[in-house]
């Protein structure tokens, strides 16, 4: 039985890294990740995308696409964040 590592699986599939293709599969992959963590959290609280979208002064489409994995600017992040009583860390490697 060959046991397949997870850095030459993804190296096989999307590019190398530091590659076009690999930034932008890690890129789309954040995104997915935010929007799940999101969806999952307004979920939690019981609050629909509409009266989310109406605390943070976006629009529900905007959340929707937000928790479908669309890029999201960091500022909108935080908003979203802070109305889910969630926090953003940032740190030094």
């Amino acid at each position: 039985m060959k046991i397949i590592k997870a850095k030459d699986l993804l190296s096989k599939r999307y590019g190398e890294k530091g590659s076009e293709s690999r930034e932008k599969f890690r890129e789309e992959a954040y995104s997915y990740y935010f929007g799940e963590i999101i969806r999952n959290r307004r979920k939690e609280m019981n609050i629909s995308q509409e009266e989310l979208a109406q605390s943070v002064g976006k629009k529900r489409p905007y959340i929707s696409r937000i928790e479908n994995g669309e890029d999201i600017r960091i500022s909108n992040l935080i908003l979203i964040a802070n109305a889910l009583d969630l926090s953003v860390q940032l740190s030094a490697k």
